[in-house]
Protein backbone atom coordinates (compact mmCIF):
# COMPACT_ATOMS: atom_id res chain seq x y z
CA UNK A 1 0.00 0.00 0.00
CA UNK A 2 2.46 2.38 0.90
CA UNK A 3 3.70 2.16 -3.20
CA UNK A 4 0.21 4.02 -3.86
CA UNK A 5 -0.50 7.28 -4.89
CA UNK A 6 -3.47 9.07 -4.26
CA UNK A 7 -5.18 12.85 -3.32
CA UNK A 8 -5.88 14.23 -0.64
CA UNK A 9 -8.63 16.41 -2.22
CA UNK A 10 -6.19 19.40 -2.16
CA UNK A 11 -5.60 21.24 -6.23
CA UNK A 12 -2.60 22.74 -7.93
CA UNK A 13 -3.73 26.77 -7.91
CA UNK A 14 -1.77 27.26 -11.04
CA UNK A 15 -3.08 23.46 -13.00
CA UNK A 16 -6.37 22.84 -11.03
CA UNK A 17 -5.14 19.24 -11.03
CA UNK A 18 -5.59 17.29 -7.77
CA UNK A 19 -2.23 17.26 -6.08
CA UNK A 20 -0.83 13.62 -5.74
CA UNK A 21 1.25 12.23 -2.88
CA UNK A 22 2.57 9.11 -2.10
CA UNK A 23 0.59 7.17 0.23
CA UNK A 24 3.22 6.70 2.62
CA UNK A 25 1.32 5.96 6.12
CA UNK A 26 2.96 2.79 7.97
CA UNK A 27 1.25 3.67 11.15
CA UNK A 28 -2.39 3.38 8.78
CA UNK A 29 -0.68 0.12 7.97
CA UNK A 30 -0.91 -1.28 11.89
CA UNK A 31 -3.91 0.47 12.67
CA UNK A 32 -5.69 -1.51 9.35
CA UNK A 33 -4.43 -4.89 10.43
CA UNK A 34 -6.16 -3.93 14.06
CA UNK A 35 -9.44 -3.19 12.15
CA UNK A 36 -9.02 -6.57 10.22
CA UNK A 37 -8.21 -8.46 13.11
CA UNK A 38 -11.99 -6.99 14.78
CA UNK A 39 -13.82 -9.28 12.35
CA UNK A 40 -12.65 -12.21 14.49
CA UNK A 41 -15.06 -11.15 16.99
CA UNK A 42 -17.52 -11.43 14.59
CA UNK A 43 -16.83 -15.05 13.87
CA UNK A 44 -16.59 -15.66 17.46
CA UNK A 45 -20.31 -14.47 18.21
CA UNK A 46 -21.20 -16.91 15.49
CA UNK A 47 -19.98 -20.03 16.49
CA UNK A 48 -21.05 -19.49 19.94
CA UNK A 49 -24.37 -18.79 18.66
CA UNK A 50 -24.88 -21.44 16.16
CA UNK A 51 -22.35 -24.22 17.92
CA UNK A 52 -20.08 -23.92 14.31
CA UNK A 53 -17.27 -26.95 15.32
CA UNK A 54 -14.24 -24.92 15.32
CA UNK A 55 -10.60 -25.40 17.26
CA UNK A 56 -10.97 -24.02 20.51
CA UNK A 57 -14.78 -24.14 21.18
CA UNK A 58 -15.83 -27.17 23.11
CA UNK A 59 -19.74 -27.48 23.37
CA UNK A 60 -19.89 -30.95 25.63
CA UNK A 61 -21.87 -32.90 22.69
CA UNK A 62 -19.16 -35.17 21.69
CA UNK A 63 -20.72 -36.76 19.04
CA UNK A 64 -22.65 -39.37 21.31
CA UNK A 65 -26.38 -39.55 21.24
CA UNK A 66 -29.13 -37.69 23.12
CA UNK A 67 -30.25 -39.66 26.46
CA UNK A 68 -33.96 -41.05 26.00
CA UNK A 69 -33.27 -40.93 21.56
CA UNK A 70 -35.16 -44.60 21.51
CA UNK A 71 -37.80 -43.21 23.89
CA UNK A 72 -36.86 -45.83 26.75
CA UNK A 73 -35.91 -42.64 29.06
CA UNK A 74 -32.47 -44.57 29.17
CA UNK A 75 -29.39 -44.65 26.07
CA UNK A 76 -26.03 -44.92 26.62
CA UNK A 77 -23.66 -42.67 27.66
CA UNK A 78 -19.76 -41.53 27.66
CA UNK A 79 -17.73 -42.59 30.59
CA UNK A 80 -16.99 -39.75 32.50
CA UNK A 81 -13.62 -37.98 32.56
CA UNK A 82 -11.69 -35.48 34.15
CA UNK A 83 -13.84 -32.89 32.63
CA UNK A 84 -17.37 -34.06 33.73
CA UNK A 85 -18.98 -34.57 37.19
CA UNK A 86 -19.17 -38.54 37.83
CA UNK A 87 -22.49 -37.82 39.04
CA UNK A 88 -25.01 -35.32 38.31
CA UNK A 89 -28.07 -36.44 39.42
CA UNK A 90 -30.94 -38.72 39.18
CA UNK A 91 -33.82 -39.06 36.96
CA UNK A 92 -37.29 -40.10 38.60
CA UNK A 93 -36.76 -43.87 38.24
CA UNK A 94 -33.59 -43.86 40.20
CA UNK A 95 -31.12 -44.18 36.86
CA UNK A 96 -27.92 -42.00 37.12
CA UNK A 97 -26.61 -40.05 34.09
CA UNK A 98 -23.53 -37.83 33.68
CA UNK A 99 -22.67 -34.10 33.57
CA UNK A 100 -23.06 -32.46 29.97
CA UNK A 101 -25.67 -35.76 28.90
CA UNK A 102 -28.83 -35.83 30.78
CA UNK A 103 -30.64 -34.59 27.36
CA UNK A 104 -28.78 -31.35 26.37
CA UNK A 105 -25.60 -30.55 25.59
CA UNK A 106 -22.98 -28.85 27.81
CA UNK A 107 -21.00 -25.17 26.79
CA UNK A 108 -17.96 -24.86 28.14
CA UNK A 109 -17.02 -21.69 26.68
CA UNK A 110 -18.10 -19.08 29.16
CA UNK A 111 -15.08 -16.73 29.02
CA UNK A 112 -14.33 -14.13 32.38
CA UNK A 113 -14.21 -10.57 32.42
CA UNK A 114 -11.07 -10.66 32.89
CA UNK A 115 -9.65 -12.37 30.50
CA UNK A 116 -11.05 -9.32 27.96
CA UNK A 117 -8.95 -6.66 29.36
CA UNK A 118 -6.22 -9.56 29.73
CA UNK A 119 -5.81 -9.66 25.98
CA UNK A 120 -4.73 -6.39 25.76
CA UNK A 121 -1.66 -7.50 26.12
CA UNK A 122 -0.58 -9.14 23.14
CA UNK A 123 -2.26 -6.52 21.40
CA UNK A 124 0.80 -4.27 22.89
CA UNK A 125 2.66 -6.24 21.73
CA UNK A 126 1.39 -6.28 18.06
CA UNK A 127 0.92 -2.96 17.82
CA UNK A 128 4.37 -2.07 18.78
CA UNK A 129 6.22 -5.05 16.64
CA UNK A 130 3.79 -4.08 13.36
CA UNK A 131 4.45 -0.35 13.77
CA UNK A 132 8.44 -1.10 13.80
CA UNK A 133 8.31 -3.68 10.84
CA UNK A 134 6.24 -0.92 9.17
CA UNK A 135 8.66 1.73 10.12
CA UNK A 136 11.74 -0.40 8.65
CA UNK A 137 9.40 -1.52 5.19
CA UNK A 138 10.11 2.59 4.41
CA UNK A 139 13.22 1.48 3.93
CA UNK A 140 13.17 -1.93 2.69
CA UNK A 141 12.16 -3.77 -0.61
CA UNK A 142 9.04 -6.37 0.85
CA UNK A 143 11.19 -9.61 0.26
CA UNK A 144 14.37 -8.24 2.57
CA UNK A 145 11.46 -7.33 4.94
CA UNK A 146 9.89 -10.75 5.57
CA UNK A 147 12.93 -12.36 5.75
CA UNK A 148 14.67 -10.43 8.23
CA UNK A 149 11.29 -10.89 10.55
CA UNK A 150 12.41 -14.65 10.46
CA UNK A 151 14.76 -13.39 13.17
CA UNK A 152 11.87 -13.62 15.54
CA UNK A 153 12.32 -17.66 15.53
CA UNK A 154 15.46 -17.00 17.81
CA UNK A 155 13.65 -15.17 19.84
CA UNK A 156 10.36 -17.22 20.29
CA UNK A 157 13.23 -20.53 20.76
CA UNK A 158 14.76 -18.39 23.84
CA UNK A 159 11.98 -17.69 25.30
CA UNK A 160 10.04 -20.99 24.68
CA UNK A 161 12.92 -22.28 26.91
CA UNK A 162 13.77 -19.29 29.53
CA UNK A 163 10.09 -18.16 30.28
CA UNK A 164 7.61 -21.51 29.04
CA UNK A 165 10.06 -23.38 30.59
CA UNK A 166 9.62 -26.16 27.69
CA UNK A 167 12.55 -27.89 26.53
CA UNK A 168 14.26 -27.81 23.28
CA UNK A 169 17.04 -30.75 21.51
CA UNK A 170 20.01 -29.75 20.26
CA UNK A 171 18.89 -30.13 16.57
CA UNK A 172 16.09 -28.11 17.56
CA UNK A 173 19.05 -25.40 18.10
CA UNK A 174 20.67 -26.45 15.22
CA UNK A 175 17.95 -25.75 13.23
CA UNK A 176 17.43 -22.29 14.94
CA UNK A 177 21.41 -21.87 14.56
CA UNK A 178 20.73 -22.04 10.30
CA UNK A 179 18.38 -19.30 10.55
CA UNK A 180 20.35 -17.42 12.19
CA UNK A 181 22.77 -17.75 9.17
CA UNK A 182 20.07 -17.26 6.39
CA UNK A 183 19.29 -13.77 8.64
CA UNK A 184 22.77 -12.42 8.64
CA UNK A 185 22.78 -13.66 4.54
CA UNK A 186 19.62 -11.56 4.07
CA UNK A 187 20.80 -8.45 5.60
CA UNK A 188 23.48 -8.13 3.98
CA UNK A 189 22.01 -8.86 0.42
CA UNK A 190 19.71 -5.33 1.52
CA UNK A 191 22.58 -3.52 2.13
CA UNK A 192 24.66 -4.59 -0.79
CA UNK A 193 22.13 -3.87 -2.64
CA UNK A 194 21.24 -0.70 -1.68
CA UNK A 195 22.19 1.14 -4.89
CA UNK A 196 21.30 -0.21 -7.24
CA UNK A 197 18.92 1.30 -9.53
CA UNK A 198 17.14 -0.85 -12.55
CA UNK A 199 19.97 -3.55 -12.25
CA UNK A 200 22.50 -0.73 -13.16
CA UNK A 201 25.14 0.58 -10.44
CA UNK A 202 24.17 3.41 -8.13
CA UNK A 203 23.58 6.68 -8.76
CA UNK A 204 25.73 9.38 -7.74
CA UNK A 205 23.07 10.53 -4.86
CA UNK A 206 23.54 6.49 -3.87
CA UNK A 207 19.73 6.14 -5.05
CA UNK A 208 18.45 2.83 -6.07
CA UNK A 209 16.15 1.25 -8.06
CA UNK A 210 12.89 -0.46 -7.71
CA UNK A 211 10.25 0.53 -4.50
CA UNK A 212 12.73 2.01 -2.38
CA UNK A 213 14.61 4.40 -5.40
CA UNK A 214 15.61 7.12 -3.13
CA UNK A 215 16.96 4.93 -0.13
CA UNK A 216 20.54 5.52 1.15
CA UNK A 217 22.68 2.72 3.04
CA UNK A 218 22.19 4.19 6.50
CA UNK A 219 18.52 4.46 6.26
CA UNK A 220 18.44 0.86 4.56
CA UNK A 221 20.78 0.24 8.05
CA UNK A 222 18.13 1.56 10.01
CA UNK A 223 15.11 -0.37 8.26
CA UNK A 224 17.09 -3.39 9.14
CA UNK A 225 17.63 -2.47 13.23
CA UNK A 226 14.06 -1.68 13.04
CA UNK A 227 13.03 -5.26 11.46
CA UNK A 228 14.94 -6.97 14.04
CA UNK A 229 13.66 -5.12 16.71
CA UNK A 230 10.22 -5.45 15.54
CA UNK A 231 10.93 -9.34 15.12
CA UNK A 232 11.87 -9.09 18.60
CA UNK A 233 8.41 -7.81 20.00
CA UNK A 234 6.59 -10.02 17.62
CA UNK A 235 8.13 -13.00 19.86
CA UNK A 236 7.13 -12.08 23.01
CA UNK A 237 3.32 -11.75 21.28
CA UNK A 238 3.90 -15.31 20.03
CA UNK A 239 5.31 -17.19 23.11
CA UNK A 240 2.16 -14.96 25.29
CA UNK A 241 -0.31 -16.23 22.74
CA UNK A 242 0.74 -19.37 22.95
CA UNK A 243 0.01 -19.36 26.54
CA UNK A 244 -2.66 -17.75 27.02
CA UNK A 245 -4.58 -20.30 24.63
CA UNK A 246 -3.29 -23.21 27.11
CA UNK A 247 -4.24 -21.88 30.11
CA UNK A 248 -6.55 -23.39 32.86
CA UNK A 249 -9.21 -21.09 31.48
CA UNK A 250 -8.02 -20.49 28.13
CA UNK A 251 -8.80 -18.14 25.63
CA UNK A 252 -10.11 -19.35 22.22
CA UNK A 253 -8.24 -18.50 18.63
CA UNK A 254 -11.49 -16.20 17.26
CA UNK A 255 -11.34 -14.46 20.54
CA UNK A 256 -7.50 -13.68 20.99
CA UNK A 257 -7.87 -12.42 17.42
CA UNK A 258 -11.11 -10.49 17.77
CA UNK A 259 -9.94 -8.69 21.00
CA UNK A 260 -6.51 -7.91 20.09
CA UNK A 261 -7.95 -5.74 17.27
CA UNK A 262 -10.30 -4.34 19.59
CA UNK A 263 -7.25 -3.24 21.88
CA UNK A 264 -5.18 -2.74 19.15
CA UNK A 265 -7.87 -0.51 17.52
CA UNK A 266 -8.64 1.49 20.47
CA UNK A 267 -4.96 2.47 21.19
CA UNK A 268 -4.38 2.61 17.38
CA UNK A 269 -7.00 6.00 18.30
CA UNK A 270 -6.25 6.94 21.30
CA UNK A 271 -2.78 6.53 21.76
CA UNK A 272 -0.61 5.84 18.71
CA UNK A 273 -2.49 7.96 16.25
CA UNK A 274 -2.19 11.44 18.77
CA UNK A 275 1.40 10.49 19.42
CA UNK A 276 1.89 10.61 15.56
CA UNK A 277 0.51 13.80 14.76
CA UNK A 278 2.51 15.99 17.31
CA UNK A 279 5.31 14.17 16.74
CA UNK A 280 7.51 16.37 13.94
CA UNK A 281 8.04 14.54 10.76
CA UNK A 282 7.51 14.71 6.82
CA UNK A 283 3.97 14.23 6.76
CA UNK A 284 2.38 17.65 6.65
CA UNK A 285 4.86 18.61 9.67
CA UNK A 286 3.91 15.10 11.87
CA UNK A 287 5.25 12.02 11.40
CA UNK A 288 1.91 10.79 10.42
CA UNK A 289 -1.21 13.08 9.89
CA UNK A 290 -3.87 11.01 10.01
CA UNK A 291 -6.24 13.71 8.87
CA UNK A 292 -4.13 13.55 5.75
CA UNK A 293 -4.48 10.00 5.10
CA UNK A 294 -8.51 9.62 6.06
CA UNK A 295 -9.07 12.60 2.56
CA UNK A 296 -6.00 10.47 0.81
CA UNK A 297 -8.50 7.27 1.47
CA UNK A 298 -11.74 9.06 0.48
CA UNK A 299 -10.61 10.81 -2.59
CA UNK A 300 -8.53 8.09 -3.91
CA UNK A 301 -10.58 4.89 -5.24
CA UNK A 302 -7.44 2.62 -5.34
CA UNK A 303 -6.72 3.17 -2.30
CA UNK A 304 -9.78 2.20 -0.78
CA UNK A 305 -9.69 -1.17 -3.18
CA UNK A 306 -5.96 -1.85 -1.54
CA UNK A 307 -7.77 -1.21 1.73
CA UNK A 308 -10.84 -3.72 1.54
CA UNK A 309 -8.38 -6.31 0.06
CA UNK A 310 -5.70 -5.40 2.78
CA UNK A 311 -8.76 -5.63 5.15
CA UNK A 312 -9.65 -9.56 4.47
CA UNK A 313 -6.00 -10.68 3.79
CA UNK A 314 -5.03 -9.77 7.18
CA UNK A 315 -7.88 -11.20 9.24
CA UNK A 316 -7.41 -14.73 7.64
CA UNK A 317 -3.19 -14.32 7.66
CA UNK A 318 -3.83 -13.95 11.58
CA UNK A 319 -6.36 -16.02 11.46
CA UNK A 320 -4.00 -19.22 10.22
CA UNK A 321 -0.88 -17.91 12.06
CA UNK A 322 -3.01 -18.50 15.83
CA UNK A 323 -4.70 -21.47 14.46
CA UNK A 324 -1.01 -22.75 14.18
CA UNK A 325 0.02 -21.96 17.26
CA UNK A 326 -3.07 -23.18 19.05
CA UNK A 327 -2.25 -26.60 17.28
CA UNK A 328 1.33 -26.49 17.00
CA UNK A 329 3.32 -23.98 18.70
CA UNK A 330 4.56 -20.78 19.16
CA UNK A 331 7.88 -22.18 17.68
CA UNK A 332 5.98 -23.32 14.57
CA UNK A 333 4.34 -20.23 14.03
CA UNK A 334 7.90 -18.63 13.61
CA UNK A 335 8.68 -20.79 11.29
CA UNK A 336 6.02 -21.16 9.09
CA UNK A 337 6.68 -17.13 8.86
CA UNK A 338 9.70 -18.13 6.83
CA UNK A 339 8.25 -19.37 4.14
CA UNK A 340 6.63 -15.74 2.58
CA UNK A 341 9.59 -14.57 1.06
CA UNK A 342 9.70 -16.86 -1.27
CA UNK A 343 6.63 -15.75 -3.05
CA UNK A 344 6.97 -12.51 -2.08
CA UNK A 345 10.31 -12.27 -3.90
CA UNK A 346 8.90 -13.57 -7.00
CA UNK A 347 5.62 -11.30 -6.84
CA UNK A 348 7.99 -8.62 -6.56
CA UNK A 349 10.12 -9.64 -9.10
CA UNK A 350 6.90 -10.21 -11.89
CA UNK A 351 5.44 -7.22 -10.67
CA UNK A 352 9.20 -5.27 -11.43
CA UNK A 353 9.67 -6.68 -15.07
CA UNK A 354 6.13 -7.40 -16.18
CA UNK A 355 3.64 -4.85 -14.42
CA UNK A 356 5.15 -1.76 -13.52
CA UNK A 357 9.17 -0.91 -12.72
CA UNK A 358 8.41 1.88 -10.20
CA UNK A 359 6.92 -1.16 -7.78
CA UNK A 360 8.19 -4.23 -7.31
CA UNK A 361 11.78 -5.04 -6.57
CA UNK A 362 14.80 -5.53 -9.32
CA UNK A 363 17.27 -8.19 -9.87
CA UNK A 364 20.61 -7.33 -9.38
CA UNK A 365 24.00 -9.11 -8.86
CA UNK A 366 23.57 -9.67 -4.96
CA UNK A 367 20.21 -11.08 -5.78
CA UNK A 368 22.15 -14.19 -5.92
CA UNK A 369 22.80 -13.95 -2.27
CA UNK A 370 19.41 -13.64 -1.30
CA UNK A 371 18.17 -16.92 -3.44
CA UNK A 372 21.33 -18.53 -0.74
CA UNK A 373 19.87 -17.16 2.40
CA UNK A 374 16.72 -18.95 1.36
CA UNK A 375 18.43 -22.02 0.68
CA UNK A 376 20.22 -21.73 4.32
CA UNK A 377 16.27 -20.82 5.71
CA UNK A 378 14.70 -23.85 3.81
CA UNK A 379 17.68 -26.19 5.28
CA UNK A 380 17.58 -25.08 9.08
CA UNK A 381 13.84 -25.42 8.66
CA UNK A 382 14.18 -28.98 7.80
CA UNK A 383 16.61 -29.38 10.59
CA UNK A 384 14.55 -28.00 12.97
CA UNK A 385 11.34 -30.56 11.71
CA UNK A 386 12.88 -33.80 12.34
CA UNK A 387 12.28 -36.72 12.43
CA UNK A 388 9.17 -35.68 10.47
CA UNK A 389 8.83 -36.25 6.97
CA UNK A 390 10.10 -33.87 4.73
CA UNK A 391 12.67 -33.36 7.22
CA UNK A 392 16.50 -33.63 7.60
CA UNK A 393 17.66 -35.37 10.02
CA UNK A 394 21.34 -34.84 11.55
CA UNK A 395 22.93 -38.44 11.60
CA UNK A 396 26.78 -38.15 10.36
CA UNK A 397 26.01 -36.80 6.64
CA UNK A 398 28.09 -35.13 4.86
CA UNK A 399 25.89 -32.56 4.98
CA UNK A 400 25.32 -32.10 8.35
CA UNK A 401 28.87 -31.46 8.83
CA UNK A 402 29.86 -34.61 10.86
CA UNK A 403 26.90 -33.78 13.84
CA UNK A 404 25.77 -37.15 14.55
CA UNK A 405 22.33 -36.96 16.71
CA UNK A 406 20.83 -40.43 16.14
CA UNK A 407 20.37 -40.85 20.16
CA UNK A 408 17.69 -37.72 20.02
CA UNK A 409 16.10 -39.24 17.00
CA UNK A 410 15.10 -42.50 18.74
CA UNK A 411 14.31 -41.02 21.84
CA UNK A 412 11.39 -39.10 20.20
CA UNK A 413 10.28 -41.91 17.44
CA UNK A 414 9.89 -44.00 20.95
CA UNK A 415 8.27 -41.31 22.65
CA UNK A 416 5.95 -40.83 19.34
CA UNK A 417 4.80 -44.34 19.74
CA UNK A 418 3.93 -44.19 23.12
CA UNK A 419 1.38 -41.54 22.46
CA UNK A 420 0.02 -43.51 19.33
CA UNK A 421 -0.61 -46.04 21.89
CA UNK A 422 -2.20 -44.07 24.44
CA UNK A 423 -4.48 -42.01 21.81
CA UNK A 424 -5.70 -45.24 20.14
CA UNK A 425 -6.39 -46.56 24.02
CA UNK A 426 -7.88 -43.58 24.85
CA UNK A 427 -10.09 -43.79 21.66
CA UNK A 428 -11.41 -47.18 22.80
CA UNK A 429 -12.03 -45.74 26.43
CA UNK A 430 -14.41 -43.03 24.87
CA UNK A 431 -16.14 -45.61 23.21
CA UNK A 432 -16.54 -47.95 25.73
CA UNK A 433 -20.66 -47.29 26.73
CA UNK A 434 -22.39 -47.95 29.72
CA UNK A 435 -25.72 -48.05 30.69
CA UNK A 436 -27.78 -46.26 33.16
CA UNK A 437 -30.21 -49.07 33.52
CA UNK A 438 -29.96 -52.72 33.49
CA UNK A 439 -32.54 -54.90 32.21
CA UNK A 440 -32.88 -58.33 31.14
CA UNK A 441 -36.05 -57.20 28.89
CA UNK A 442 -34.65 -53.89 27.33
CA UNK A 443 -31.13 -55.26 26.55
CA UNK A 444 -31.46 -59.34 25.46
CA UNK A 445 -28.12 -58.91 23.75
CA UNK A 446 -26.20 -57.80 26.81
CA UNK A 447 -24.10 -60.48 28.70
CA UNK A 448 -25.35 -61.92 32.44
CA UNK A 449 -21.93 -61.36 34.15
CA UNK A 450 -22.24 -57.63 32.93
CA UNK A 451 -25.87 -56.92 33.61
CA UNK A 452 -24.78 -58.63 36.55
CA UNK A 453 -21.71 -55.81 37.39
CA UNK A 454 -24.19 -53.05 36.41
CA UNK A 455 -26.87 -54.59 38.92
CA UNK A 456 -24.31 -54.30 41.77
CA UNK A 457 -23.07 -50.39 41.04
CA UNK A 458 -26.65 -49.22 40.57
CA UNK A 459 -26.92 -50.68 44.10
CA UNK A 460 -24.54 -48.66 45.32
CA UNK A 461 -26.00 -45.61 43.90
Amino acid sequence: MMNLRGTNGTFDEETGEPVMEAFQKPLFQTFGMFVGMLFGLVMHWFVLAFEVPFPGYDFGNNGEEDVGKDGGGGGDVEVPTERTGLVKGKDGEGATTTAGVDGGSKNNNEIPTWMYFFLAIPAIFDLAATALCMMGLQYLDASIYQMLRGSGIIFVALMKTHVLKEHLNKFHWVGVFWNVVSIVIVGSAAILATGMKTGSEVDDDGAMGGSNADVTSSQTFLGVALMIAGAFVQSMQFVFEEHVMKMDVPASPLLLIGMEGFWGTFLGIFVMYPIAYYMPGDDHGSYEDPFNTWAMIVNSRNIQLAFIIYFFTIFFYNLFAVLVTFMLSSVWHAILDNFRPITVWVTDLFIFYFISPLLGEVWTKYSYIQIAGMAVLLYGTAIYNAPNEGSLSLEGQWWAFGIDLSDEYAAIRREQEEEEVDARWEEKRQQFKVRTRSSFIESPRISVHTQALRGIGAQHN
